[in-house]
């Protein structure tokens, strides 16, 4: 019986991993219109300081624009890629622009990054 609860609960462990994978955002309605966001619901941003597929927010801008990262194995799908950041983790890019996520948004649908200084822009479909 522990065998099979033990299997059960780690194929559900991996079944979620490889659902993260596939599937690392999603398209949401806001008042902006359509907006990228993560898994969770949180609003996905781009940076005019970045360089296609060169990510420069490092460091204390990191602390404030968090790397959407990816986890180990994520492969790339559609207009989503992913590029090594210099700490060696995976960041997701949408259309080779890296994305972040923005510390002052606290729930799903959060917008307070949109325009930040003129340089952060809410990643959106075409």
């Amino acid at each position: 019986m522990r065998i099979v609860i033990g299997l059960s609960a780690a194929y559900l462990v991996l079944s979620a991993g490889f659902a993260l994978a596939a599937e690392p955002w999603k398209e949401m309605d806001s008042s902006m219109g359509k907006v990228y966001t993560d898994s969770k619901g949180m609003t996905l941003y781009t940076y005019d300081g970045d360089l296609p597929g060169v990510s420069n927010c490092t460091g204390k801008c990191a602390k404030y624009w968090p790397p959407a990262t990816a986890n180990a194995g994520a492969k790339a799908t559609g207009e989503l890629s992913l590029i090594a950041r210099d700490d060696g983790s995976l960041q997701w890019t949408d259309k080779g622009m890296p994305l972040y996520r923005f510390a002052q948004d606290k729930k799903p649908g959060d917008l307070e990054g949109a325009n930040m200084n003129g340089a952060w822009h809410v990643a959106m479909p075409d």
